[in-house]
């Protein structure tokens, strides 16, 4: 399994999500989250719109290359001209071009398990891939500032009646999950007047709820973004209620992963990704990518 963003996220799984149909192509908490709470509807503040981090000296920089992979659509991934395209290309672009180091930058695609091998070997100088911030990793490596969560979310079968709008309204009511994910375990601490309905997989959890063999079901809020808009869903679903944002079992967010002793360079990216969130333009490649949102 893909050490992912989310420690739920069965990568092959993921793809294959994708492939039935679903489009291909953060008030990011700045403390741990000890509870499971609902979030704004837009794309949360990453970065306090007062807060300016200090924008170290590049000058000297001979190059700065990212290292990414090709298979975490929207993400990264291979355009139908073969060129690499998604969310972290473009964020990569603009935070080369917020640090004024554009002719400098240089992005190199390689397969999932080599990033931190190349990262280490000094083969990139940043990674930039959903890898998941752990504390075995923090021992090894730097990391900048989050700059995306992926929710939790529910999504409901719109033919079954509901008493409410929030999610007490599915206490006693079935709701799927894949059993053995970090969601089945954040349902269970958060929502336990739910009744969960446990799954082998993502596809069959989606089957269920879109053929109403379960009232609605609670999973990553950005497969079901993107399924409930697809051809796959037949329109019978909804997002409801949430989202929800739980560092204990969703971990700290997306972040760009570097050397421990690349520090200037680790408070660079800070710096723009700070800026990227102040100046609305991280928003515009959100959008981009997720035009029906994820919050």
């Amino acid at each position: 399994m893909r050490r992912a963003l989310l420690s739920s996220l069965n990568f092959k799984g993921f793809l294959r999500f994708y492939s039935l149909g679903a489009i291909l192509v953060a008030f990011l908490l700045s403390v741990p989250v000890a509870h499971a709470e609902p979030v704004s509807s837009g794309l949360p503040i990453l970065f306090d719109a007062r807060e300016r981090l200090p924008k170290p000296d590049l000058s000297t920089l001979v190059r700065l290359r990212f290292l990414t992979s090709v298979d975490f659509p929207p993400f990264n991934f291979t355009d139908q001209s073969g060129k690499l395209a998604g969310f972290h290309i473009d964020l990569i672009r603009e935070i080369c071009d917020e640090l004024g180091v554009s002719e400098k930058c240089q992005i190199q695609a390689m397969p999932f398990g080599d990033l931190q091998t190349a990262l280490t070997a000094s083969q990139g100088d940043a990674v930039i891939a959903g890898i998941a911030v752990t504390p075995e990793l923090r021992k090894q490596y730097a990391f900048s500032r989050p700059y995306l969560m992926l929710p939790a979310r529910f999504i409901r079968n719109l033919s079954k009646p509901l008493d409410g709008t929030t999610a007490a309204a599915l206490a006693g009511h079935p709701v799927g999950v894949v059993k053995g994910t970090a969601h089945e375990a954040m349902l269970a601490a958060y929502f336990p007047a739910i009744k969960s309905v446990p799954f082998d997989s993502k596809e069959a959890l989606l089957s269920a709820v879109r053929d109403g063999k379960v009232d609605a079901a609670f999973a990553d809020g950005l497969q079901f973004s993107f399924w409930a808009s697809s051809p796959a869903s037949e329109k019978c679903c909804a997002l409801f209620d949430g989202p929800y944002v739980s560092q204990q079992f969703l971990s700290e967010g997306m972040t760009i992963m570097l050397r421990q002793q690349d520090a200037d360079l680790t408070a660079a990216i800070n710096h723009a990704l700070a800026t990227l969130s102040r100046t609305g333009r991280l928003q515009e490649i959100y959008l981009r990518y997720f035009p029906h949102g994820l919050y």
